[in-house]
């Protein structure tokens, strides 16, 4: 019996460790410092924008896709992201994150459906953004710890993967491209 115990307390050693030091959660702004193009909050989510994504469930099967138009705005160090989703299972979902950028490479962002403030660091050509979200009562109204990474590509088009957590288990994985809407300019 102590032999199983101790085995079982070696795999559960080697599960946390592969997720603290190999996994998505292993990364973290430093390792993006000097990469390239530089993210800026101003210009990158500013005016019309585009997003298309997928949603995962707990068991790694897409669950849902979804459509994204938003609408970045800028006075200052002071922004909002207007967001209007239209989901593959027909419904739609209007979001608006209001941005505060606090120096040259941290913001806050707050929205109805966050607990408290989004915390981000904008390093290089990426955004680590940590939040809480509530999801909405038709999915369960279940609170998340969520971890949303954000790289800015060559051509302008930001690829987005975030990770949705409860009890330090993952529940959900967001992947999503976000770029200029067809006919605007940065």
């Amino acid at each position: 019996m102590k032999l199983l115990a101790a085995l079982l307390f070696l795999i559960v050693l080697a599960m946390i460790a592969k997720n603290m030091l190999f996994s998505f959660r292993a990364q973290s702004p430093a390792d993006y410092a000097d990469t390239g193009p530089a993210f800026s909050l101003k210009t990158h989510l500013s005016g019309e924008i585009l997003s298309e994504g997928l949603i995962y469930g707990p068991n790694g099967k897409m669950t849902n896709s979804f459509v994204a138009r938003m609408v970045g705005e800028w006075d200052d160090d002071t922004g909002t992201l207007s967001e209007e989703f239209t989901y593959s299972n027909g419904k739609q979902q209007s979001r608006k994150w209001f941005l505060k950028l606090e120096d040259s490479n941290t913001f806050t962002a707050t929205a109805d459906d966050i607990v408290g403030e989004a915390r981000g660091v904008i390093s290089g050509s990426t955004i680590k953004m940590e939040y809480k979200i509530v999801l909405p009562e038709d999915t369960g109204g279940h609170t998340l710890t969520a971890t949303d990474w954000l790289y800015l590509t060559e051509n302008g088009v930001i690829m987005n993967k975030s990770e949705m957590r409860k009890f330090g288990v993952k529940v959900a994985e967001l992947v999503a491209t976000i770029r200029p809407a067809p006919d605007t300019q940065r």
